[in-house]
């Protein structure tokens, strides 16, 4: 019996599809602006079982683009906050959180084979990104990765794609990179702008550890980005064509 707050769901759906979600495995890493509203998607659609992994707290400066980011909130950790969120949304919803920063051999012992339906990348350091991908990649894993949309203003240019049909977007420049000297040319769908970086919006500084940078955000393109790797994972485990 499909629960009352996903009515409007069964509507569009059906009662089979939602049950089809609700039996489903799926895997998150990454709670910022995108992995976070993807999560809150996956959830309302009727995802039953999510496992969310990521290392950071609540700072003030993600207030303009993160759901749970508020000044309320500043200092606690994400995975916390969003486990409490998302059972708020549906209480009867499985969820596993990890509170930590993944490395290659934390990602293999972890992550095998008919663990989870679906693997969402959010990550926005290269190096645990990249051997996620590759790792989900051998495994036959199915993934979604997310690039970058610091820097971009235009919705309208968000798209889904392979990795190897990305341009004008340095993240997946540099995935891309790195992928081919895995033997790794094709095969994983992202999404992407294509929308050139706006001029002034990277900061170098040695304040981004582990990363070497901070760019600009504006509310709405995280979350634009989030959503549709939701509907990636939703089409694609209802066997709805993503083209």
């Amino acid at each position: 019996m499909t629960p009352y707050w996903m009515s409007r769901t069964n509507l569009l759906l059906g009662e089979n599809a939602i049950s089809l979600l609700q039996s489903k495995k799926i895997l998150l890493v990454g709670l910022g602006g995108v992995g976070g509203i993807c999560a809150e998607m996956l959830v309302r659609a009727g995802i039953g079982n999510i496992t969310i992994i990521d290392n950071d707290k609540v700072d003030a400066s993600n207030i303009n683009r993160q759901l749970i980011a508020l000044h309320s909130t500043i200092e606690y950790p994400k995975t916390h906050l969003w486990q409490q969120r998302l059972l708020d949304i549906n209480p009867d919803l499985q969820i596993e959180i990890h509170q930590l920063f993944i490395d290659k051999l934390w990602t293999q012992a972890f992550l095998i084979p008919d663990k989870f339906d679906y693997v969402i990348d959010c990550i926005d350091t290269l190096t645990p990104k990249v051997f996620l991908l590759q790792h989900c990649y051998r495994l036959k894993i199915p993934i979604v990765s997310s690039m970058g949309a610091g820097g971009k203003i235009k919705p309208d240019a968000v798209r889904i794609s392979d990795i190897s049909a990305t341009y004008e977007c340095d993240l997946a420049k540099y995935v891309r990179k790195k992928l081919r000297k895995e033997k790794i040319y094709s095969g994983i769908k992202v999404v992407f702008s294509p929308e050139s970086i706006i001029e002034g919006s990277l900061l170098v500084t040695e304040k981004a550890k582990p990363k070497k940078s901070i760019i600009g955000t504006i509310s709405y393109m995280p979350a634009i980005f989030g959503c549709m790797l939701a509907s990636v994972v939703i089409r694609d485990l209802l066997g709805i064509s993503v083209d």
